[in-house]
């Protein structure tokens, strides 16, 4: 299984649009600590280190197919960089725009593109995950929409793929479990939540090879949020923001929660603090990772 981070921001990606807070100026114009950081992990810093909005691309070096876990509506700019071949198939983890609107770039592009997404109704929106894909590109005629139930394993380019709810209010929100059934490689994603997710799916999100791992701001954010922190650690440390994003400290406590061999924190804001944002665990577009 080969894991490349076509993006790893959040809703709008560091460097920002229009901004020059310390974060963003130095992933445009990195200094050479970061230039070293990002060669270390295979990256050429060349034009700037980024964190574009979600996606994530997994190969199945077993049979040849890959996976597409959310449509970033950075697609095109994410496939051109990374130079890899288009999916066999996707998953939607859920409707924010961040994680489903690039699924419009299927257009023109497929012949066909298998999305797979969950069939739970969300009380909000009063439709699932699945019917929500399926009304909102059903002009696509190369998209096909199958609705899973959570917790069911199904197959997706070759791979045993489970959706997994997790905590992200208001909406219904899914972390995955995706396995290589040849090798048995394991890679986990946490979804868009906060760290209190339920036992059960927190069982099912274990021990993993690689473990992506939602962690939007530094816990510090928490007093600029009008719902404050929460899920506070022993020391007092809020590792939920708000109500529906881990912190950096929630993230890196819920990785070793679910005891991953290896864990990457994604979906960072760029309000995270320039000397805090670029931590070896907090990933970078275009990072690969072989299970």
């Amino acid at each position: 299984m080969e894991v490349t981070l076509l993006g790893t921001g959040d809703t709008t990606g560091t460097p920002t649009v229009g901004c020059d807070c310390d974060t963003c100026e130095r992933a445009r114009d990195p200094d050479a600590e970061l230039r070293e950081r990002a060669r270390e992990r295979g990256l050429d810093p060349s034009g700037g280190v980024e964190r574009s909005r979600f996606s994530v691309y997994v190969r199945n070096d077993e049979t040849g197919e890959s996976l597409l876990v959310d449509a970033s509506p950075d697609f095109r700019h994410q496939f051109l960089r990374e130079s890899v071949p288009l999916p066999d198939a996707a998953v939607i983890s859920h409707v924010h725009f961040d994680h489903l609107d690039g699924l419009g770039n299927a257009y023109r592009l497929f012949d066909h593109l298998p999305v797979h997404a969950a069939d739970e109704t969300d009380p909000v929106t009063d439709e699932s995950v699945a019917e929500t894909v399926r009304r909102r590109y059903d002009y696509l005629d190369t998209v096909s929409v199958s609705a899973e139930t959570p917790f069911e394993p199904f197959s997706a380019a070759g791979f045993e793929v489970t959706l997994v709810p997790v905590t992200h209010p208001p909406l219904l929100c899914y972390g995955l479990r995706i396995e290589e059934p040849q090798t048995g490689a394991v890679l986990l994603l946490s979804g868009d939540t906060c760290y209190d997710v339920p036992e059960r799916s927190k069982a099912a999100l274990s021990d993993a090879d690689l473990a992506l791992v939602e962690g939007i701001v530094h816990p510090e954010a928490c007093e600029f949020h009008p719902k404050g922190g929460a899920d506070h650690a022993a020391d007092g440390v809020p590792r939920t923001f708000g109500t529906k994003h881990m912190t950096l400290r929630g993230a890196r406590d819920f990785a070793g929660d679910i005891e991953a061999a290896e864990y990457r924190i994604v979906h960072t804001a760029h309000y995270v603090p320039a000397d805090l944002a670029f931590a070896d665990d907090i990933a970078l577009d275009g990072e690969r990772f072989t299970l």
